[in-house]
Order: C-alpha cells, then structure tokens, then sequence
C-alpha cells in the first residue's frame, strides 16, 4: 500500500512510516519478552527477589562459574542477650514418685516435670530453686540440664508457706555461665518489659521464652494450703502477661539484663482469664532459699496456737460464748495452745480472743501470719492484745522456733 507524493503525482513511493512503526513496536515486545524469560531479574519487582540467597558470577581463566552462598541475618538485641545470659542456667525438674502408695513397693514413674534456677556453685555442689508443688511427694528427683543432659538430684529443703524449694545436685561440668544473677525486684515498674523462661507442658518444649511485662507489683494472692477451702495465706507475688504454663513453675522471671527478678508460681487458669500470671520476687526468695540450703526448713517465729476467725463464728456465739462487745467481730480466737509453748507461758488461754500485735490491729489469721512471718524473728518478743471474758487484756511473749514444739 502507498500514497501518491504531491510534488508529483504520477511518482509513487512506499508507505514507510506506519509499517516501520509497527516493525519496531514488535521487535521490541518480542525483546523484552525474551529478556524478560531470560533474565527475570532485570525487570521483576527486586522486593520480591530472594533475600536469602545471593549469586555471585566470577570469572576464572575461561571458564564462568555460579557460586551460590546462604546469606544469614545476625539479630541481637536486649532481648536474646537477655535470654542468652539467662537460659543456660534454667533446668527441668522431674518428680519421680512410686506407683504403689500404700506398699512403698513397685516400680517409680515420673509424676510430673518443672522447672528450676541455678543460682549457686559452691564446691562440690550446685543449687537450685524450684517451687515446693513441683517436687512435693517426690521419691525421686531427675534434673536435665539445658544440653539434654540428665543428673540425679536430692532434696536440700522446702517450704509450704513461701512455694518454694532447694534441689542439690553436683557441680561437676556446671560452668559459672549456668549460675544465674539475681536482680532487684523491688526496683520492677509496671510497664517494664520481663521474659519467662521455662519447660511448659513438659521436657518436650524445654527452655520455652515468652515475653511480656510487669502487670503489677506487691499482688497479694490468697493460697489455700492444706485444700480445705479456707485461704491460709496471701502470697504477695509479681503479676506479669508473660505466658506462663504447666511445667513452668519454677521457672525464671527475669528482666532485660538477664537477672533473675521472680520464680515463676502460678496463674489464674480459668477460660475467661487470659495473660495473669505470677512469680515469687526474687527479693523474698533469697532469705528463704538461704535457710533451705542451710538448716533444710525455714525457720520461722511460732507462738504455739492454733487459730480460728472469729469472723467465722456466729454472731450469737461472738457475745454469749466469747463476751465480746458488740463493737468487735474481727479478730482471731485461740482454738488450742501447745504446753510450755510462748503463748503457754505467757498465760494465754483457749477462747482468748486476740485483736492486735505489736499494737498493730490484725483482723484474721492471715494477717497474724503475715506479721509473725515478715516482720518478726526467732527470740523477738511480741506483745499480744485480746478479749477475755469481754475484757482487754495484753501480754508480751516470746517466740520460739515453730519445729521445736
């Protein structure tokens, strides 16, 4: 096809531009599919390259060759130093009991698995500290190291009071980098970031990490000890949202340079409550773990009663029983007193009915508990004010070890 040139008409020459257009446009889709197929790379989206792997094109002599190396991301932050100073002294405790209870015969299985720190080597010996639940009952105890290694342990001492215990084993091949620091929980702010570190649900998930925060500091937690449905104690523990699960206990609590702040304890399992958990600051830990390693128990001040609330006590028996005023309904009423005990040679008596303490009003036997326990010590005297009879009456004893009545 043509068109007649108008200089002269009678002159025809080809129609080069349109033809020579779409010759070009061809080729060059033909071109950039073939460099496309060929060399993906070139026009392809580089994001979407793989960020992993690299290839590298050398020239040797005559001969080209690929090389293809695995490129690997370095990430350290807070958080894995954290981890990595930490974890390698967080331990699995298995409790190894007999299957035939009765006999004390039969062949031992394991009743369950937690968690423990290393927090000393002295000598031959290295500790750990585990909660008291995780080796209760225990004919046996089995520590695994975080190499899988496995060692026999013995039981250095417990304390049902505080949850915890000191698990023995031998130092042999603990190196210093097992041995964890402890930290300063009375320094924890809510809002600060803290990792768990634990065996949840077992050996299988060994030296499991969540991460989470300090919920809250000095929560107090009622614990039931002997299962009867009284609380005998508040435990006053760290509240954290770090994931902490069965087989977790024991475990280590610890902030973001690696110190152990808390021994993880338990938390609130019910199926609307998500992300509560606690750990025992490692504060109160220390002289606890302290006493364990050295006499096996915790000695603690005892008067050598034993207790009831009065707030349990009807009404009725509140006035005409114990003769108390109608003003007070709080207090605790001694049930029975141990002979020549403190309270036995200071003259206290059954149906006394004690308000104060150190002139501190204590208004159940959980607080009584709480004052013995935290603020007084074996040989401190204690001065005691109650009802005898509707009269106010105080004495001053002194308290002895609780083991040795």
């Amino acid at each position: 096809m043509g068109f007649y040139d108008d200089h002269n008409p009678n002159r025809y020459r080809p129609k080069r531009g349109r033809s020579g257009f779409f010759t070009g446009l061809i080729g060059g889709i033909i071109g950039a599919l073939l460099v496309a197929i060929i060399y993906p790379n070139i026009l392809g989206n580089k994001n979407e390259t793989d960020l992993n792997t690299a290839r590298i094109e050398t020239n040797q002599g005559t001969e080209d060759n690929n090389v293809t190396k695995n490129l690997s991301l370095d990430v350290t932050t807070d958080v894995t130093k954290a981890v990595g100073s930490a974890s390698k002294g967080v331990v699995g405790i298995t409790n190894i009991q007999s299957a035939n209870f009765w006999s004390g015969t039969g062949q031992e299985q394991e009743a369950g698995v937690g968690s423990g720190v290393i927090y000393k080597k002295a000598g031959d010996a290295a500790y750990i500290v585990t909660n008291n639940h995780v080796v209760e009952g225990a004919t046996q105890l089995e520590v695994t190291l975080q190499d899988g290694t496995k060692v026999a342990a013995k039981l250095r001492g417990t304390d049902v009071w505080s949850d915890l215990a000191v698990v023995e084993i031998s130092s042999k091949g603990i190196g210093n980098e097992q041995v964890n620091q402890f930290g300063d929980s009375d320094a924890l702010k809510i809002g600060e970031p803290v990792l768990a570190i634990g065996n949840p649900l077992g050996l299988q998930f060994s030296g499991s990490v969540t991460q989470g925060i300090v919920s809250g500091v000095n929560r107090t937690v009622p614990v039931d000890i002997n299962n009867d449905g009284i609380p005998d104690w508040n435990a006053e523990v760290i509240q954290t949202d770090a994931a902490i699960n069965p087989g977790n206990s024991g475990g280590a609590l610890i902030n973001i340079a690696g110190q152990v702040v808390g021994i993880n304890s338990m938390k609130i399992a019910q199926s609307a409550v998500e992300g509560i958990g606690f750990s025992i600051p490692v504060n109160y830990v220390v002289p606890i773990i302290n006493d364990l390693e050295a006499y096996g128990k915790v000695k603690r001040p005892a008067m050598g009663v034993t207790l009831r609330n009065v707030a349990e006590i009807s009404a009725y028996h509140q006035q005409q029983t114990l003769k108390l005023p109608p003003d007070v309904t709080e207090g605790i009423m001694i049930e029975s007193i141990v002979p020549n005990s403190p309270a036995d040679k200071a003259g206290l008596r059954e149906m006394d009915v004690i308000v104060q303490l150190d002139n501190e009003k204590v208004a159940d036997v959980i607080e009584l508990r709480k004052h013995l326990y935290n603020t007084k010590k074996v040989g401190d005297s204690m001065s005691v004010t109650y009802y005898r009879g509707g009269k106010k009456e105080q004495v001053t004893l002194k308290l002895t070890d609780e083991t040795r009545m």
